[in-house]
Protein backbone atom coordinates (compact mmCIF):
# COMPACT_ATOMS: atom_id res chain seq x y z
CA UNK A 1 0.00 0.00 0.00
CA UNK A 2 3.12 2.32 0.76
CA UNK A 3 4.10 1.80 -3.37
CA UNK A 4 0.27 2.06 -4.30
CA UNK A 5 -0.49 5.48 -2.59
CA UNK A 6 -0.01 8.57 -4.41
CA UNK A 7 2.25 10.01 -1.74
CA UNK A 8 4.45 7.31 -2.59
CA UNK A 9 4.78 7.25 -6.10
CA UNK A 10 7.42 9.21 -7.75
CA UNK A 11 7.00 8.85 -11.91
CA UNK A 12 9.64 10.17 -14.01
CA UNK A 13 9.12 13.87 -14.85
CA UNK A 14 8.79 15.09 -18.44
CA UNK A 15 10.76 17.89 -19.81
CA UNK A 16 7.58 20.07 -18.69
CA UNK A 17 7.42 19.24 -15.71
CA UNK A 18 4.25 16.74 -15.72
CA UNK A 19 5.10 13.44 -14.09
CA UNK A 20 4.41 10.48 -16.61
CA UNK A 21 6.28 7.17 -15.85
CA UNK A 22 6.47 4.66 -13.13
CA UNK A 23 10.52 3.41 -12.78
CA UNK A 24 10.48 -0.43 -13.26
CA UNK A 25 10.84 -1.29 -10.06
CA UNK A 26 7.69 0.30 -9.06
CA UNK A 27 5.72 -0.85 -11.96
CA UNK A 28 6.68 -4.68 -11.08
CA UNK A 29 5.51 -4.22 -7.50
CA UNK A 30 2.19 -2.62 -8.62
CA UNK A 31 1.66 -5.33 -11.41
CA UNK A 32 1.98 -8.55 -8.98
CA UNK A 33 -0.67 -6.58 -6.34
CA UNK A 34 -2.84 -6.53 -9.57
CA UNK A 35 -2.06 -10.19 -10.54
CA UNK A 36 -2.80 -10.95 -7.21
CA UNK A 37 -6.48 -9.32 -6.71
CA UNK A 38 -8.14 -11.94 -9.43
CA UNK A 39 -7.67 -14.37 -6.21
CA UNK A 40 -10.54 -13.47 -3.71
CA UNK A 41 -8.66 -13.55 -0.65
CA UNK A 42 -5.97 -11.09 -2.01
CA UNK A 43 -9.78 -8.73 -3.31
CA UNK A 44 -11.48 -8.90 0.36
CA UNK A 45 -7.60 -8.02 1.77
CA UNK A 46 -7.58 -4.80 -0.22
CA UNK A 47 -11.00 -3.94 0.31
CA UNK A 48 -10.64 -4.29 4.64
CA UNK A 49 -7.61 -1.86 3.41
CA UNK A 50 -9.52 0.72 1.62
CA UNK A 51 -7.59 -0.12 -1.43
CA UNK A 52 -10.77 1.84 -3.43
CA UNK A 53 -10.10 4.94 -1.64
CA UNK A 54 -6.49 4.52 -1.80
CA UNK A 55 -6.82 4.12 -6.05
CA UNK A 56 -9.21 7.69 -5.42
CA UNK A 57 -6.37 9.67 -4.52
CA UNK A 58 -4.44 8.39 -7.41
CA UNK A 59 -7.02 9.44 -9.58
CA UNK A 60 -7.03 12.87 -8.79
CA UNK A 61 -3.64 13.51 -8.66
CA UNK A 62 -1.51 10.81 -10.64
CA UNK A 63 -0.65 12.26 -14.09
CA UNK A 64 1.05 8.89 -14.90
CA UNK A 65 -1.43 6.91 -17.40
CA UNK A 66 0.52 3.43 -16.66
CA UNK A 67 -0.62 4.20 -13.03
CA UNK A 68 -3.91 5.11 -13.71
CA UNK A 69 -4.53 2.17 -15.72
CA UNK A 70 -2.99 -0.55 -13.06
CA UNK A 71 -5.52 1.04 -10.44
CA UNK A 72 -9.05 0.38 -12.84
CA UNK A 73 -7.20 -3.09 -13.42
CA UNK A 74 -6.86 -3.81 -10.02
CA UNK A 75 -10.44 -2.29 -9.07
CA UNK A 76 -11.68 -4.39 -12.09
CA UNK A 77 -10.71 -7.51 -10.71
CA UNK A 78 -12.11 -6.80 -7.29
CA UNK A 79 -15.48 -6.08 -9.07
CA UNK A 80 -15.36 -10.11 -10.01
CA UNK A 81 -16.63 -11.01 -6.81
CA UNK A 82 -19.69 -10.05 -5.48
CA UNK A 83 -19.53 -8.05 -2.33
CA UNK A 84 -17.02 -5.99 -3.39
CA UNK A 85 -18.16 -5.19 -6.33
CA UNK A 86 -21.60 -4.26 -4.89
CA UNK A 87 -19.39 -2.20 -2.12
CA UNK A 88 -17.78 -0.21 -5.19
CA UNK A 89 -21.10 0.50 -6.55
CA UNK A 90 -22.52 1.61 -3.90
CA UNK A 91 -19.68 4.49 -3.28
CA UNK A 92 -21.18 7.66 -5.25
CA UNK A 93 -18.11 9.48 -5.42
CA UNK A 94 -15.95 6.66 -6.64
CA UNK A 95 -18.71 5.44 -9.32
CA UNK A 96 -18.71 9.24 -10.42
CA UNK A 97 -14.30 8.96 -10.59
CA UNK A 98 -14.70 5.74 -12.91
CA UNK A 99 -17.01 7.51 -15.22
CA UNK A 100 -14.90 10.23 -15.52
CA UNK A 101 -12.19 7.98 -16.73
CA UNK A 102 -14.09 7.16 -20.21
CA UNK A 103 -12.81 10.85 -20.85
CA UNK A 104 -8.96 9.69 -20.33
CA UNK A 105 -7.25 9.84 -23.44
CA UNK A 106 -4.74 6.59 -22.72
CA UNK A 107 -6.25 3.42 -24.29
CA UNK A 108 -5.05 1.07 -21.76
CA UNK A 109 -7.14 2.80 -18.86
CA UNK A 110 -10.24 3.53 -21.49
CA UNK A 111 -9.91 -0.27 -22.12
CA UNK A 112 -9.88 -1.56 -17.97
CA UNK A 113 -12.26 1.39 -17.11
CA UNK A 114 -14.64 -0.68 -19.69
CA UNK A 115 -13.76 -3.88 -18.65
CA UNK A 116 -14.96 -2.70 -15.10
CA UNK A 117 -18.50 -1.45 -15.79
CA UNK A 118 -18.66 -4.15 -17.76
CA UNK A 119 -18.19 -6.18 -14.99
CA UNK A 120 -20.19 -3.89 -12.72
CA UNK A 121 -23.48 -4.34 -15.04
CA UNK A 122 -23.26 -8.02 -15.55
CA UNK A 123 -23.88 -8.19 -11.52
CA UNK A 124 -27.72 -8.22 -11.30
CA UNK A 125 -27.45 -6.59 -7.84
CA UNK A 126 -26.01 -3.38 -9.08
CA UNK A 127 -26.57 -3.10 -12.11
CA UNK A 128 -29.30 -0.63 -12.37
CA UNK A 129 -27.13 1.41 -9.75
CA UNK A 130 -24.56 1.86 -12.47
CA UNK A 131 -27.44 2.25 -15.63
CA UNK A 132 -28.99 5.07 -13.42
CA UNK A 133 -25.91 7.10 -12.86
CA UNK A 134 -24.97 6.55 -16.64
CA UNK A 135 -28.41 8.18 -17.58
CA UNK A 136 -27.57 10.75 -15.59
CA UNK A 137 -23.91 11.48 -16.68
CA UNK A 138 -24.45 12.70 -19.70
CA UNK A 139 -20.57 12.68 -20.45
CA UNK A 140 -20.41 8.88 -20.99
CA UNK A 141 -22.67 9.53 -24.07
CA UNK A 142 -19.93 11.49 -25.52
CA UNK A 143 -16.96 9.70 -24.22
CA UNK A 144 -18.52 6.19 -25.62
CA UNK A 145 -19.27 7.87 -28.79
CA UNK A 146 -15.91 9.85 -29.60
CA UNK A 147 -14.08 6.35 -28.64
CA UNK A 148 -16.50 4.28 -31.24
CA UNK A 149 -15.51 7.16 -33.83
CA UNK A 150 -11.98 7.59 -33.97
CA UNK A 151 -10.55 4.34 -32.19
CA UNK A 152 -8.37 2.10 -34.25
CA UNK A 153 -8.00 -0.16 -31.39
CA UNK A 154 -10.10 -2.99 -31.72
CA UNK A 155 -9.95 -4.31 -27.94
CA UNK A 156 -10.67 -1.19 -26.40
CA UNK A 157 -13.40 -1.03 -29.40
CA UNK A 158 -14.82 -4.56 -28.89
CA UNK A 159 -15.01 -3.84 -24.93
CA UNK A 160 -16.77 -0.32 -25.51
CA UNK A 161 -19.30 -2.17 -27.72
CA UNK A 162 -20.07 -5.13 -24.72
CA UNK A 163 -21.01 -2.26 -22.43
CA UNK A 164 -23.31 -0.37 -24.76
CA UNK A 165 -24.96 -3.41 -25.58
CA UNK A 166 -25.32 -4.70 -22.48
CA UNK A 167 -26.97 -0.71 -21.45
CA UNK A 168 -29.27 -1.08 -24.17
CA UNK A 169 -29.83 -4.56 -23.48
CA UNK A 170 -30.63 -3.42 -19.53
CA UNK A 171 -32.87 -0.03 -20.06
CA UNK A 172 -34.54 0.99 -22.91
CA UNK A 173 -35.18 4.29 -21.82
CA UNK A 174 -31.07 4.93 -21.73
CA UNK A 175 -31.01 3.44 -25.54
CA UNK A 176 -34.04 6.14 -26.30
CA UNK A 177 -32.16 8.72 -24.69
CA UNK A 178 -28.73 8.20 -26.45
CA UNK A 179 -30.65 7.40 -29.87
CA UNK A 180 -32.28 11.34 -29.20
CA UNK A 181 -28.88 12.99 -28.18
CA UNK A 182 -26.61 14.91 -30.11
CA UNK A 183 -26.26 17.69 -29.17
CA UNK A 184 -23.03 19.28 -28.47
CA UNK A 185 -22.52 19.03 -24.08
CA UNK A 186 -19.91 19.64 -21.65
CA UNK A 187 -18.22 16.41 -20.96
CA UNK A 188 -18.98 17.17 -17.30
CA UNK A 189 -15.95 17.62 -14.37
CA UNK A 190 -13.15 18.66 -16.67
CA UNK A 191 -10.28 16.01 -17.15
CA UNK A 192 -7.02 18.15 -18.24
CA UNK A 193 -6.46 15.70 -21.21
CA UNK A 194 -9.69 15.73 -22.47
CA UNK A 195 -11.62 18.55 -24.80
CA UNK A 196 -13.72 20.52 -22.93
CA UNK A 197 -16.17 20.06 -25.95
CA UNK A 198 -17.15 16.78 -27.90
CA UNK A 199 -18.60 16.88 -31.58
CA UNK A 200 -22.43 16.82 -32.07
CA UNK A 201 -22.43 12.89 -32.18
CA UNK A 202 -25.13 10.51 -33.66
CA UNK A 203 -25.32 7.25 -31.80
CA UNK A 204 -25.57 4.85 -35.61
CA UNK A 205 -22.82 6.70 -37.18
CA UNK A 206 -20.52 5.97 -34.12
CA UNK A 207 -21.58 2.33 -34.28
CA UNK A 208 -21.18 1.90 -38.01
CA UNK A 209 -17.93 3.40 -37.93
CA UNK A 210 -16.68 0.92 -35.05
CA UNK A 211 -18.05 -2.25 -36.88
CA UNK A 212 -16.08 -1.09 -40.06
CA UNK A 213 -12.87 -1.29 -37.37
CA UNK A 214 -13.45 -4.39 -36.12
CA UNK A 215 -15.23 -6.45 -38.65
CA UNK A 216 -11.78 -7.64 -40.32
CA UNK A 217 -10.20 -9.17 -37.04
CA UNK A 218 -12.27 -9.37 -34.21
CA UNK A 219 -15.51 -11.18 -35.68
CA UNK A 220 -17.03 -11.33 -31.71
CA UNK A 221 -16.25 -7.37 -31.64
CA UNK A 222 -19.20 -7.66 -34.92
CA UNK A 223 -21.12 -9.85 -33.35
CA UNK A 224 -21.05 -7.03 -30.70
CA UNK A 225 -21.94 -3.77 -32.99
CA UNK A 226 -24.78 -5.99 -35.27
CA UNK A 227 -26.38 -6.85 -31.99
CA UNK A 228 -26.27 -3.18 -31.11
CA UNK A 229 -27.87 -2.04 -34.49
CA UNK A 230 -30.49 -5.02 -33.97
CA UNK A 231 -31.85 -3.44 -30.30
CA UNK A 232 -31.87 0.04 -32.24
CA UNK A 233 -34.73 -1.73 -34.17
CA UNK A 234 -36.72 -3.04 -31.08
CA UNK A 235 -38.02 0.98 -31.26
CA UNK A 236 -39.37 3.11 -33.61
CA UNK A 237 -36.73 6.12 -32.55
CA UNK A 238 -34.20 3.62 -33.36
CA UNK A 239 -35.24 2.74 -36.61
CA UNK A 240 -35.60 6.24 -38.05
CA UNK A 241 -32.62 7.19 -36.32
CA UNK A 242 -30.85 3.94 -39.22
CA UNK A 243 -33.51 4.95 -42.00
CA UNK A 244 -33.80 8.88 -41.50
CA UNK A 245 -30.31 9.44 -41.86
CA UNK A 246 -28.75 12.10 -44.24
CA UNK A 247 -28.02 9.17 -46.60
CA UNK A 248 -31.41 7.79 -45.81
CA UNK A 249 -29.69 4.93 -44.04
CA UNK A 250 -27.50 4.05 -47.53
CA UNK A 251 -24.08 3.44 -45.37
CA UNK A 252 -26.07 0.83 -42.88
CA UNK A 253 -27.53 -0.85 -45.59
CA UNK A 254 -24.19 -1.43 -47.60
CA UNK A 255 -21.79 -2.32 -44.62
CA UNK A 256 -24.81 -4.86 -43.81
CA UNK A 257 -25.77 -5.94 -47.71
CA UNK A 258 -21.69 -6.07 -47.87
CA UNK A 259 -21.10 -8.85 -44.87
CA UNK A 260 -23.90 -11.08 -46.18
CA UNK A 261 -23.37 -11.00 -49.87
CA UNK A 262 -19.41 -11.13 -49.41
CA UNK A 263 -18.30 -11.40 -46.52
CA UNK A 264 -20.46 -14.48 -44.47
CA UNK A 265 -21.79 -17.60 -45.40
CA UNK A 266 -20.36 -17.88 -48.80
CA UNK A 267 -20.96 -20.36 -51.26
CA UNK A 268 -16.93 -21.92 -50.82
CA UNK A 269 -18.21 -21.95 -47.12
CA UNK A 270 -19.19 -25.44 -45.70
CA UNK A 271 -22.84 -25.24 -44.57
CA UNK A 272 -21.81 -25.96 -40.87
CA UNK A 273 -20.67 -22.42 -41.12
CA UNK A 274 -23.89 -21.00 -40.31
CA UNK A 275 -23.75 -22.70 -36.99
CA UNK A 276 -20.92 -20.65 -36.46
CA UNK A 277 -22.58 -16.98 -37.29
CA UNK A 278 -26.14 -17.81 -36.44
CA UNK A 279 -26.13 -15.08 -33.76
CA UNK A 280 -24.42 -12.40 -36.26
CA UNK A 281 -26.37 -13.61 -39.12
CA UNK A 282 -29.52 -13.32 -37.17
CA UNK A 283 -28.55 -9.30 -36.18
CA UNK A 284 -28.09 -8.43 -39.64
CA UNK A 285 -30.45 -10.01 -41.27
CA UNK A 286 -33.15 -7.97 -38.42
CA UNK A 287 -31.96 -4.74 -39.23
CA UNK A 288 -32.18 -5.26 -43.06
CA UNK A 289 -35.52 -6.68 -42.21
CA UNK A 290 -36.72 -3.69 -40.20
CA UNK A 291 -35.16 -1.39 -42.82
CA UNK A 292 -36.62 -2.92 -45.49
CA UNK A 293 -39.85 -2.98 -44.04
CA UNK A 294 -39.84 0.73 -42.81
CA UNK A 295 -38.87 1.62 -46.85
CA UNK A 296 -41.79 -0.13 -47.88
CA UNK A 297 -43.98 1.45 -45.48
CA UNK A 298 -42.64 4.83 -46.94
CA UNK A 299 -42.87 4.05 -50.60
CA UNK A 300 -46.69 2.96 -49.92
CA UNK A 301 -47.28 6.26 -47.85
CA UNK A 302 -46.32 8.06 -51.05
CA UNK A 303 -48.36 5.82 -53.42
CA UNK A 304 -51.66 6.70 -51.50
CA UNK A 305 -50.66 10.52 -51.42
CA UNK A 306 -49.88 10.76 -55.21
CA UNK A 307 -52.48 8.09 -56.26
CA UNK A 308 -50.06 6.35 -58.35
CA UNK A 309 -48.45 2.91 -58.74
CA UNK A 310 -44.69 3.77 -57.62
CA UNK A 311 -41.62 1.59 -58.70
CA UNK A 312 -39.87 0.65 -55.16
CA UNK A 313 -37.46 3.65 -55.46
CA UNK A 314 -34.90 2.69 -52.79
CA UNK A 315 -32.27 1.85 -55.33
CA UNK A 316 -29.95 0.08 -52.95
CA UNK A 317 -32.58 -2.50 -51.83
CA UNK A 318 -33.98 -4.84 -54.71
CA UNK A 319 -31.08 -6.68 -54.98
CA UNK A 320 -30.63 -10.13 -56.44
CA UNK A 321 -27.52 -11.04 -54.91
CA UNK A 322 -28.99 -10.28 -51.35
CA UNK A 323 -31.73 -12.63 -52.07
CA UNK A 324 -29.61 -15.69 -53.53
CA UNK A 325 -27.65 -15.13 -50.46
CA UNK A 326 -30.97 -15.29 -48.28
CA UNK A 327 -31.78 -18.49 -49.71
CA UNK A 328 -27.91 -19.95 -49.15
CA UNK A 329 -28.45 -19.33 -45.79
CA UNK A 330 -31.30 -21.22 -45.71
CA UNK A 331 -29.73 -24.25 -47.68
CA UNK A 332 -27.29 -24.35 -45.39
CA UNK A 333 -29.73 -24.34 -42.40
CA UNK A 334 -31.10 -27.50 -44.23
CA UNK A 335 -27.76 -29.11 -43.60
CA UNK A 336 -27.66 -28.35 -40.35
CA UNK A 337 -30.83 -29.87 -39.68
CA UNK A 338 -30.14 -32.96 -41.33
CA UNK A 339 -26.43 -33.30 -39.86
CA UNK A 340 -28.42 -32.50 -36.23
CA UNK A 341 -30.68 -35.32 -36.41
CA UNK A 342 -27.95 -37.95 -38.10
CA UNK A 343 -26.10 -37.29 -35.28
CA UNK A 344 -28.86 -37.82 -32.41
CA UNK A 345 -29.51 -40.83 -34.16
CA UNK A 346 -25.70 -42.26 -34.26
CA UNK A 347 -24.94 -41.84 -30.59
CA UNK A 348 -26.95 -41.21 -26.92
CA UNK A 349 -26.16 -37.72 -26.05
CA UNK A 350 -25.42 -36.60 -22.71
CA UNK A 351 -27.94 -34.23 -20.75
CA UNK A 352 -25.80 -31.20 -20.89
CA UNK A 353 -25.14 -32.08 -25.17
CA UNK A 354 -29.16 -32.32 -25.30
CA UNK A 355 -29.21 -29.22 -24.13
CA UNK A 356 -26.33 -27.62 -26.10
CA UNK A 357 -27.93 -28.90 -28.97
CA UNK A 358 -31.70 -27.52 -28.01
CA UNK A 359 -29.77 -24.24 -27.87
CA UNK A 360 -28.33 -24.16 -31.01
CA UNK A 361 -31.71 -25.15 -32.40
CA UNK A 362 -33.20 -22.27 -31.09
CA UNK A 363 -30.66 -20.06 -32.48
CA UNK A 364 -30.81 -21.33 -35.87
CA UNK A 365 -34.76 -21.42 -35.50
CA UNK A 366 -34.78 -17.82 -35.04
CA UNK A 367 -32.33 -17.09 -37.74
CA UNK A 368 -34.45 -19.17 -39.77
CA UNK A 369 -37.51 -16.68 -39.04
CA UNK A 370 -35.85 -13.85 -39.47
CA UNK A 371 -34.21 -14.85 -43.08
CA UNK A 372 -37.66 -15.63 -44.27
CA UNK A 373 -39.27 -12.99 -43.16
CA UNK A 374 -36.84 -10.67 -44.89
CA UNK A 375 -36.38 -13.15 -48.06
CA UNK A 376 -40.40 -13.23 -48.28
CA UNK A 377 -41.07 -9.30 -48.36
CA UNK A 378 -38.21 -9.12 -51.20
CA UNK A 379 -39.71 -11.60 -53.14
CA UNK A 380 -43.10 -9.53 -53.06
CA UNK A 381 -41.60 -6.78 -54.44
CA UNK A 382 -39.52 -8.29 -57.38
CA UNK A 383 -40.68 -7.25 -60.74
CA UNK A 384 -39.95 -9.08 -63.93
CA UNK A 385 -36.70 -7.45 -64.32
CA UNK A 386 -35.36 -8.04 -61.17
CA UNK A 387 -36.43 -12.18 -61.77
CA UNK A 388 -34.66 -11.67 -65.59
CA UNK A 389 -31.70 -10.57 -63.82
CA UNK A 390 -31.24 -13.31 -60.75
CA UNK A 391 -32.02 -15.64 -63.41
CA UNK A 392 -29.30 -13.98 -65.36
CA UNK A 393 -26.81 -14.06 -62.91
CA UNK A 394 -27.79 -17.49 -61.66
CA UNK A 395 -29.14 -16.49 -57.87
CA UNK A 396 -32.70 -17.94 -58.81
CA UNK A 397 -33.17 -21.54 -60.37
CA UNK A 398 -35.24 -24.11 -59.34
CA UNK A 399 -33.14 -25.86 -56.57
CA UNK A 400 -32.78 -22.26 -55.22
CA UNK A 401 -36.97 -21.65 -55.65
CA UNK A 402 -37.64 -24.94 -54.72
CA UNK A 403 -35.58 -24.07 -50.74
CA UNK A 404 -37.01 -21.42 -50.89
CA UNK A 405 -40.44 -22.31 -51.25
CA UNK A 406 -40.06 -25.19 -48.76
CA UNK A 407 -39.14 -23.05 -46.46
CA UNK A 408 -42.12 -19.94 -46.63
CA UNK A 409 -44.89 -22.23 -47.27
CA UNK A 410 -47.31 -22.10 -45.94
CA UNK A 411 -46.61 -19.19 -43.63
CA UNK A 412 -45.93 -16.98 -46.55
CA UNK A 413 -48.31 -18.53 -48.83
CA UNK A 414 -49.36 -15.01 -50.66
CA UNK A 415 -45.75 -13.87 -51.50
CA UNK A 416 -44.83 -16.94 -52.86
CA UNK A 417 -47.58 -17.05 -55.14
CA UNK A 418 -47.02 -13.12 -55.41
CA UNK A 419 -43.53 -13.81 -56.94
CA UNK A 420 -44.73 -17.33 -59.07
CA UNK A 421 -46.57 -14.70 -61.16
CA UNK A 422 -43.93 -12.86 -61.88
CA UNK A 423 -41.81 -15.65 -62.33
CA UNK A 424 -44.23 -17.13 -65.30
CA UNK A 425 -43.70 -13.95 -67.19
CA UNK A 426 -39.91 -14.10 -66.95
CA UNK A 427 -39.48 -17.99 -67.12
CA UNK A 428 -42.55 -19.96 -67.66
CA UNK A 429 -41.46 -23.66 -67.61
CA UNK A 430 -39.48 -23.17 -64.34
CA UNK A 431 -42.91 -21.60 -62.51
CA UNK A 432 -44.63 -24.70 -64.27
CA UNK A 433 -41.85 -27.05 -62.51
CA UNK A 434 -42.33 -25.11 -59.38
CA UNK A 435 -46.09 -25.77 -59.69
CA UNK A 436 -45.75 -29.23 -59.70
CA UNK A 437 -43.37 -29.82 -56.82
CA UNK A 438 -45.76 -27.77 -54.75
CA UNK A 439 -49.66 -28.33 -55.53
CA UNK A 440 -51.02 -26.02 -53.11
CA UNK A 441 -49.85 -23.37 -55.13
CA UNK A 442 -51.36 -24.98 -58.70
CA UNK A 443 -54.72 -25.06 -56.72
CA UNK A 444 -54.74 -21.09 -55.82
CA UNK A 445 -53.64 -20.34 -59.74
Amino acid sequence: FQVISPEKTEPSVSPEGIQTELDEEMENDICKVWDMSMDEDVALFLQEFNAPDIFMGVFAKSKCPRLTEICVGILGNMACFQDICMSISKDENLGQVLLQRLCDSDSPTLLETSRLLLTCLSQPEVASVWVERIRENPSVYDCVCFIMSSSTNVELLVKVGEVVDKLFDLDEELMLNWIKNGTCRSVGPSVDDSPEKLPDFKIVPCILEAAKQVRSDNPEGLDVYMHILQLLTTVDEGIQAIVQAPDGGKETWSLLYDLICHELCQPDDPPIIVQEQKTVLASILSVLSAMFASQSEQEYIKMRKSNVKLPFSCYFILDMPLVGSLIRILQYMEGCGKRSVDNSKDSEQQETGRADLNEEDFHLKILKDICCELLSNMLQELTKENTLEGLHQGHLNEQTCSCAFQNLLPLYFTSVESFLEVLREADQTLADNLEKRFPSLKVHA
